[in-house]
């Protein structure tokens, strides 16, 4: 997944940043402006995380605010945070651009898959719907991002799913 993060601190000013995230078989891979990093985050207490970024330590407490922006703080340094919308962002940068190569479709957050819809070996365009997941009392669709073939659905409705699980595979 591709996200485009806004950060503003009253040190640095406001940035934009570009996270790039994609699990495999050992943990997640990252990449941040299109440089690798090594990244791993544990919740060490409700709204606190421990992160190690690349070889140093930071623990960083996280306040959610109504306007859907994050607080976050590590030592004295203090910044808040705007997560983009990663569709708004490729349709407003890049027009139509479709992800290449065979796209296993992950699952966002912790949830419930309520509805397939699409099947295996149905063809899919960019941005059409291939289920639905129920999280947080919000039900989500989740788009191809990609035209291709519906590969396989490891998913099943009324399945409850983890964040970063394979739900389908589009190629």
């Amino acid at each position: 997944m591709r996200y485009e993060v806004r950060l503003a601190s009253l040190s640095s000013g406001e940035q934009i940043r570009v996270i790039e995230l994609e699990r495999d078989a050992s943990g997640w891979c990252a990449r941040l402006d299109g440089r690798p990093v090594a990244i791993d985050a544990v919740e060490i207490a409700p709204h606190t995380l421990s992160i190690l970024l690349d070889g140093q330590s930071f623990e960083i407490s996280v306040t959610p605010s109504p306007n859907g922006k994050l607080k976050l703080q590590t030592g004295s340094r203090e910044f808040t945070a705007e997560v983009i919308d990663p569709r708004a962002w490729s349709g407003r940068r890049h027009g139509n651009v479709e992800a290449e190569g065979r796209q296993q479709i992950l699952a966002p957050m912790p949830g419930k898959v309520v509805r397939l819809l699409v099947k295996a070996g149905e063809h899919v365009e960019a941005g059409q719907g291939l289920l639905v997941v129920e999280a947080m009392k919000m039900q989500n669709e989740i788009r191809s991002p990609k035209s291709g073939t519906v590969e396989r659905i490891p998913a099943k409705e009324g399945q409850p799913v983890n964040a970063g699980e394979v739900l389908c595979v589009v190629a």
